[in-house]
């Protein structure tokens, strides 16, 4: 495909994927490597997709390095089903566990978690709208908890942690799901991680769990064999039949990161992407991020002009000059860029240049036309 033909997409998920790698599956589409079969056809049980699982999961574990004593798993249900499958399976002890409330997501996981166990809220910043990740203080978290829970970066409303809880020797998990990828993390501040597919890795209908072994059972008999992690591990996630086509997508997009030097190389592309629209937002006299400097999202850059009917005016333009997909979350509004690993700085430079012209366009006690 032609490059000038595709439109930048800053859909905060699904999301744009590298186009190098759609276009090698889409020469693998129907004929995979000589086998005479789509990936879609294959079994899940022969040397083709094992060979594919398996280096989709050695690949992740080189660019996150991953230690030994972790379990990698391809599984289904997106996040949401990990927010009742962590206190499922980690609830086993105090049956407490300590949440940080940043964003509609973290809510949603102390939701399913007080289902099954207490949900410890230690912190939020809901009050000024989640536009900051609150300060912890370590003498509220709860010594025996079963895990600590917080995530790492808010897709809604454009915040990210730029550092970790000590919680000592209770489990810290955390959604990666907006940001997995992007920067370098060290797993072994982690007991489980994360994250869905369908922004930094591939199309939706994978989702990557990282698990240290220890925390791997024994569950509660009542929980379902198809939710126990153990079951996953011990059957390297071929207990049933995984998403094969969405594992060879992440596969490919992994081995792209490689190519572009690892995650570390992306931090740095990721650090210069946001730090230019920012800038271009904050000397803006008619865009405003209403984000605390410090706690902003790599991934997910909010921001409004302050009148719903130009936000909206903003966004139908940007259509037009093929930058899609810049609307708010229907719950805050305004715009969100979500510039994951796959948008290229060309697209970004498009974004920051149509910022100008709209602004010039569009000056405060000028016309709004």
């Amino acid at each position: 495909m032609n490059k000038d033909e595709r439109v930048y997409n800053f859909s905060a998920g699904p999301s744009m994927l590298p186009l190098t790698v759609m276009e090698q599956a889409s020469r693998e589409l129907v004929n995979y490597r000589g086998s005479g079969m789509s990936v879609m056809e294959m079994s899940h049980r022969s040397k083709e997709f094992l060979g594919i699982i398996e280096t989709a999961e050695q690949d992740l574990r080189d660019l996150m390095n991953i230690p030994d004593d972790y379990s990698v798993l391809f599984l289904q249900g997106g996040g949401s089903l990990q927010f009742s499958m962590i206190p499922m399976n980690l609830f086993r002890g105090s049956r407490v566990a300590d949440f940080v409330i940043t964003g509609s997501w973290a809510s949603k996981a102390a939701e399913e978690a007080a289902k099954y166990g207490k949900a410890n809220i230690i912190a939020s910043s809901e009050s000024d709208l989640f536009s900051y990740i609150p300060e912890l203080e370590p003498a509220s978290f709860t010594k025996n908890a079963d895990y600590f829970y917080i995530t790492y970066n808010n897709t809604i409303y454009g915040t990210r942690f730029t550092s970790l809880p000590d919680t000592g020797s209770v489990p810290l998990v955390s959604d990666l799901s907006s940001m997995i990828l992007s920067e370098v993390l060290d797993i072994r501040r982690f007991g489980l991680v994360f994250a869905g597919s369908q922004k930094n890795i591939g199309p939706a209908g994978v989702t990557i769990v990282i698990v240290r072994n220890d925390l791997l059972g024994p569950v509660d008999p009542s929980v379902p064999t198809m939710l126990n992690y153990r079951v996953h591990a011990e059957n390297h996630s071929l207990y049933n039949t995984p998403p094969c086509y969405s594992i060879y997508m992440a596969g490919l997009t992994f081995q792209w990161i490689k190519s572009m030097g690892g995650v570390e190389e992306i931090q740095k592309l990721n650090e210069e992407k946001a730090r230019l629209l920012y800038q271009a937002i904050d000397e803006s006299d008619l865009f405003r991020c209403p984000v605390t400097s410090k706690d902003r999202s790599l991934m997910n850059a909010v921001f409004v002009t302050g009148d719903e009917g130009l936000d909206k005016r903003f966004i139908a333009g940007a259509e037009r000059e093929g930058l899609m997909n810049l609307g708010g979350h229907r719950s805050v509004g305004g715009m969100r860029a979500s510039i994951y690993n796959a948008m290229p700085m060309e697209g970004v430079l498009s974004l920051i240049s149509y910022m100008e012209r709209f602004e010039s366009e569009h000056k405060k006690g000028g016309s709004h036309d």
